[in-house]
């Protein structure tokens, strides 16, 4: 939803036009309120289509079909006016998401829902067929899904049952793949045309993922007319029906009244409209349409609803805020100066240090350790701040060039996660679940999102994606903070170890804390790829690394596999004492990834997996690696002379030993870290920042 812009009618007919709903390529449609308080979708003709009589005449089609359909399951037609000005229809306003938006908000449809919706749709199909109408555009987000059911609106396309195609060259019938095969073909359509395209919602309501998919609009509308529907996500006792509503021939798929008959819901399934999340949305969509209608005529908000209140109100419901009346109430909104919070602002400069020859073997630390961490704190460098979880609670930045505190963020759950949106914002997820976002550099609190989040697993130029509390993966936009699409992998994400990942390239790659990887669709959440056999003996965390078009895991091997298809390009593996030692977290460092296998730190050539780089023996099984300057560190879990730990310092150039730092042993976490020609060594709840050869 967005607020009313420059050239949008404040009127139109009795409606006073409170907000944007959308918009096409024909008109846009307005949240609109009535002089008694009755809200409308208001759905007007662009101004520069208002004199071209064929869309006119289509337009005016529109507002007839609507209302010659008393069904329960579309939306009334309120009121039209098609003669002269700018043509309009008011339809009610329902409050209640999309299928498309549910789906992409809390995932597919378990089993017993699709079957409501599948009923619900057939029987509204039936009203329409019987007003002697097709729809002819039935798709996920021409349905809306309300506290009383599924509701169908848009008639944009209708056409009565004698009628012929609207296409014309260059025109696509309908949307694709959605669309029927004799509808793509542009042959004579009947009520079967509107079955197909209910087979394929229904595709999409179970599974996420349109039954139809190709490249472009050509390939998808030619996998409708000659290819096979992705039926193997669908649950197994729906499959059956749903095949025989996307048969190629229109005689063989089944009526809207055998579809109400097999479907067949359990008894009382239609609560899943008045239960749980969904549920949830609907309400909160009304309650806030309610406080949006209830704005003082002079712009101002209800006694007691702030600005950041009704900011939060609009972005989790969805609904219309009013502007016009006595005020810009968008201007209120906004305040006028008030900074876009999901724009991004200038990333900061990352200082570097002199890199420092060491004295006598040991290295002089360029500041701590400063008592700082929580035990099992996520840490992360971002460009002039190292941010981790604090003790005590909350998120703590500190600057690397002196370890001094930059900022605090409280109530976040430090065992979620932490990722750099463009070295930027850094995001985390709160103990609420909700993704919240920070300035890295100044710890300014930019944009939150409700996500129901458990682990915040990885990001790209437009979303970060998250895995749920119940075990599924989600899309956040980075633009607007809306969820994309959620689903639910192959991989059970539920487990105490949480889930670790990286997205690149169109790709988000999910590794579970038990070693089962899954790739899926980065836009679309859709299946790629999987597989269940990378995690070590001891299932040491994966941590996923790509470069290219090739993705690198650590676990039992180290194994690159191709980004596009999961197909294994090599795998290396170490023996130490007759077993095969697993490989650390890996490295990319230009072309060559690095990673600990038993005795060695390791570097291997990404294209063939050749070895490129070999350090002294020592024992740095499952330890972490850091490459700063000619530096190359690792932690020595063996050292000879007592039992603490060793950070080795070796020569990038040499393979050399260059220097030891001791470390703790038994004080939890250690990690290491590299940026702006500093490590940042953690032992337990200690920081430290180490210089790097030259």
């Amino acid at each position: 939803m967005k607020p009313l812009g420059t050239g949008d009618p404040l009127r139109l007919g009795p409606y006073r036009l409170l907000r944007v709903l959308g918009e096409g390529g024909m008109g846009k449609v307005y949240f609109g309120q009535d002089a008694t308080g009755s809200t409308a979708a208001v759905k007007v003709l662009r101004p520069e289509l208002a004199y071209d009589q064929g869309l006119a005449k289509r337009f005016v089609r529109e507002a007839r079909m609507a209302q010659a359909v008393t069904s329960r399951g579309v939306a009334r037609v309120l009121g039209a006016q098609t003669e002269g000005g700018r043509p309009w229809i008011a339809t009610e306003f329902l409050t209640g998401p999309t299928l498309d938006q549910a789906v992409r908000a809390h995932g597919p449809l378990d089993e017993q829902a699709v079957r409501v919706l599948a009923a619900g749709l057939a029987r509204t199909l039936a009203d329409i067929h019987a007003a002697g109408l097709i729809h002819r555009d039935l798709k996920p987000a021409n349905i809306v899904l309300t506290s009383t059911g599924p509701r169908v609106i848009d008639f944009g396309i209708a056409r009565p049952e004698h009628g012929l195609t609207l296409t014309t060259t260059g025109q696509v019938p309908a949307t694709p793949g959605y669309g029927a095969p004799e509808q793509v073909m542009g042959h004579r359509v009947g009520p079967a045309a509107d079955v197909f395209s209910l087979g394929s919602v229904l595709v999409y309501a179970s599974t996420g993922s349109q039954a139809f998919s190709g490249t472009h609009v050509a390939a998808v509308q030619y996998e409708v007319v000659h290819g096979v529907a992705h039926l193997d996500l669908v649950p197994a006792q729906l499959a059956p029906l749903i095949g025989q509503c996307l048969g190629k021939d229109p005689a063989h798929r089944p009526t809207p009244a055998q579809i109400v008959s097999a479907a067949a819901p359990s008894r009382g399934a239609q609560r899943i409209w008045r239960h749980g999340p969904l549920a949830d949305e609907i309400r909160q969509r009304a309650h806030t349409a309610h406080q949006m209608t209830t704005l003082t005529p002079g712009g101002q908000a209800p006694k007691g609803v702030s600005r950041r209140r009704m900011i939060t109100s609009l972005a989790v419901g969805g609904t219309a805020l009013a502007a016009g009346g006595g005020g810009s109430l968008a201007w209120w909104l906004l305040g006028g100066k008030e900074p876009d919070p999901f724009a991004l602002p200038p990333a900061a400069e990352t200082p570097r240090a002199r890199p420092a020859a060491p004295a006598e073997g040991k290295p002089v630390p360029l500041w701590g350790p400063i008592r700082a961490l929580a035990r099992q704190a996520t840490v992360l460098t971002v460009r002039d701040v190292v941010i981790a979880g604090a003790l005590g609670g909350g998120l703590a930045a500190h600057g690397v060039v002196d370890g001094k505190r930059r900022w605090t963020a409280q109530d976040i759950d430090q065992e979620a996660g932490l990722v750099s949106l463009s070295d930027a914002l850094v995001a985390a997820v709160d103990t609420k679940g909700r993704l919240v976002t920070y300035v890295a550099s100044t710890g300014e609190t930019r944009w939150t999102a409700p996500a129901a989040a458990h682990k915040v697993i990885a990001t790209d130029d437009s979303a970060v994606y998250v895995s749920t509390k119940d075990g599924r993966l989600r899309s956040i936009s980075r633009a607007n903070g809306e969820i994309q699409w959620t689903v639910r992998p192959k991989a059970d994400l539920t487990k105490k170890r949480r889930p670790s990942g990286v997205a690149a390239q169109g790709r988000l790659i999910v590794a579970s804390g038990m070693g089962h990887v899954v790739a899926v669709d980065a836009g679309s959440g859709r299946p790629v790829w999987d597989f269940a056999d990378q995690a070590s003996i001891d299932l040491a965390p994966i941590r996923p690394v790509v470069k290219g078009d090739v993705v690198l895991f650590n676990g039992a091997t180290l194994t690159a596999r191709s980004l596009a298809d999961g197909s294994e390009l090599w795998a290396k593996s170490e023996v130490v004492d007759g077993r095969m030692s697993p490989a650390g977290p890996p490295l990319v460092d230009g072309q060559i990834v690095y990673a600990t296998q038993g005795h060695y730190v390791l570097g291997y050539r990404i294209s063939d997996g050749a070895e490129a780089w070999r350090s002294p023996k020592a024992y740095f099984m499952y330890s972490p690696v850091a490459l700063q300057g000619n530096t190359v560190c690792a932690i020595n879990s063996r050292p000879e002379d007592g039992d603490e730990l060793q950070l080795w310092a070796m020569a990038l150039d040499t393979g050399e030993q260059a220097w030891t730092h001791d470390l703790p042993r038994d004080v939890g976490n250690h990690m290491i870290l590299g940026s702006g020609n500093r490590l940042f060594v953690t032992a337990g709840e200690e920081l430290t920042a180490l210089p790097v050869l030259g």
